[in-house]
């Protein structure tokens, strides 16, 4: 299908008997700080709090009573889920419903309640997906694709449709979050048949950036692993339509990490005071950063907050990584005198910037190690001026805003040497985050080794993570190593982390 055939097909599309016209809003704050005139098209004020509905609803609306005798079935992170279960109960037939385990425990319990029968399966998107064509074919019920499907894009398409006619005059650029590609692929696809002028940008984060691979390869490809930080964008691979689509209609893709994402997100709590998860975040995150990448000025932006499914236990991760990710806040570490008013001195050099974090603990000899969270209103030029200064005062300084160890562990473990081990080795793991599996992860390690550290930090739906130091005789190191690859875990060896060398060893 041309642009102009998804055009005739999204002017068609049956959404609104369950979708709201979602606002336009202006965004002071971001305007400001970004120089830019910025809007907020708010889909996470839909009855379900995410635009998939638009999608879902479409796609039922159109299938025939004998194709959905049955039931319907359909796999999902969590928001299309509620779409195709609100859209099924309007269609009175049953929804079956396959989310991977990963899923917030706010989305799993919202398909309920809107009657969908819940089957959890597998860490990712691509598990849950490949169990409900399994099912689909058992039982015949009919799979309704959450992104690769003409009709959910055609859905999705109505929010450009809505743009286009909310905004007036035609904005300059829209940004829009990619997971599968359903989502950009109908807005680009109005968008560019009534205002080809108009630039999409796609926002991708970095551990799950599909499409941005798909575009690479010229094919959609799988990707060996993805994050799970951003869950209603978790996609391993892009559908085959969406990145025909994406391809002809999208101009660029930018890329971000989970701190910009976590800074994105306040930035809409500070306009809106309303809190989007980390996917209804993107597209914010992925304007700054363009706009930061360009120099852009005065022009008119649209973000699109997608979705506003969160657990509210997440919320202290993002709070944590929110000012680093957003450079009002640096993190560093730094050795000074082993003496009475040594803090002082070193804290008149950082002058009147707030400490955010100090974290230190009495050792032998000469010299302290502490870790330093600092407050900045100039971001990384401040932050360049900040070590400068301190290095000339004769501090050895290490910048750890950018070192996920120092962020994730370190910071809350500062003063745990412990002398006399000799063969200690640093390892950093990752699992997909559900009931039991930092038990199961115990188990795969194993009690052969001495377990020298260990530091876990639960973050709701993201990866569990742990920091383990393994005291490992030197004729035992290739045993260890070939226990670990087989472990099926991620992780990452931290032996040589600068971190780690200053606060634990």
């Amino acid at each position: 299908m041309t642009a102009s055939e998804y055009r005739d097909r999204i002017a068609k599309a049956s959404v609104y008997e369950v979708a709201i016209r979602s606002p336009l809003e202006h965004a002071p704050n971001l305007s400001s700080r970004t120089a830019n005139d910025v809007w907020l098209k708010r889909e996470d004020l839909q009855p379900v709090f995410s635009f998939k509905l638009r999608g879902a609803y479409n796609k039922l609306a159109r299938l025939p009573d004998e194709r959905i005798r049955r039931g319907v079935i359909c796999s999902s992170a969590g928001n299309h889920a509620q779409g195709v279960a609100l859209a099924a109960g309007t269609r009175g037939v049953r929804a079956v419903v396959v989310m991977p385990v990963t899923t917030p425990t706010i989305k799993v319990d919202a398909v309920r309640k809107l009657g969908g029968d819940v089957v959890l399966h597998g860490d990712t998107y691509d598990d849950a997906n490949a169990h409900a064509e399994s099912l689909s074919r058992q039982e015949g019920l009919e799979f309704v694709h959450p992104f690769d499907d003409p009709d959910v894009i055609a859905g999705q398409g109505t929010i450009g449709k809505e743009i286009l006619e909310q905004a007036g005059a035609a904005p300059d650029a829209i940004f829009v979050p990619i997971g599968g590609g359903g989502l950009i692929a109908g807005i680009a696809a109005w968008v560019k048949a009534e205002q080809p002028g108009v630039r999409i940008i796609g926002v991708e984060p970095e551990d799950s950036a599909a499409m941005q691979a798909a575009i690479e390869a010229g094919r959609p490809v799988e990707l060996p692993h993805v994050g799970i930080f951003a869950d209603g964008v978790a996609v391993r691979r892009v559908g085959e339509e969406t990145f025909r689509v994406v391809e002809r209609c999208v101009d660029e893709i930018v890329t971000v990490d989970t701190d910009a994402i976590c800074a994105a997100i306040r930035d809409i709590f500070e306009d809106t005071r309303s809190i989007v998860e980390p996917a209804g975040g993107l597209a914010v995150a992925g304007l700054k950063r363009w706009v930061a990448a360009t120099g852009t000025r005065d022009k008119r932006l649209i973000a699109l907050n997608c979705g506003a499914n969160v657990n509210f236990d997440r919320l202290r991760h993002i709070a944590e990584r929110a000012a680093v990710g957003d450079r009002s806040e640096m993190l560093l570490a730094a050795e000074i005198p082993e003496q009475p008013g040594s803090f002082r001195r070193f804290c008149s050099i950082v002058g009147k910037r707030g400490i955010t974090e100090f974290n230190y603990r009495l050792a032998p000899g000469a010299t302290a190690h502490i870790f330093v969270g600092v407050q900045l209103k100039d971001g990384r030029r401040e932050q360049t001026a900040l070590l400068g200064l301190l290095r000339d005062a004769g501090y050895p300084v290490e910048d750890l805003s950018d070192n996920e160890t120092a962020k994730l562990h370190v910071r809350h473990m500062v003063g745990g040497r412990s002398p006399g081990i000799a063969n200690e080795r640093l390892f950093r793991f990752e699992f997909p985050e559900r009931p039991g599996a930092l038990l199961a992860f115990l188990d795969a390690v194993g009690s052969q080794w001495n377990i020298t550290l260990f530091h876990y930090r639960n973050h709701g739906s993201d990866y569990g993570r742990v920091l383990a130091g393994i005291d490992v005789p030197p004729d035992e190191r290739q045993e260890l190593d070939a226990h670990l690859a087989a472990l099926g875990y991620p992780y990452y060896e931290e032996s040589d982390n600068p971190a780690y060398r200053l606060f634990l060893t």
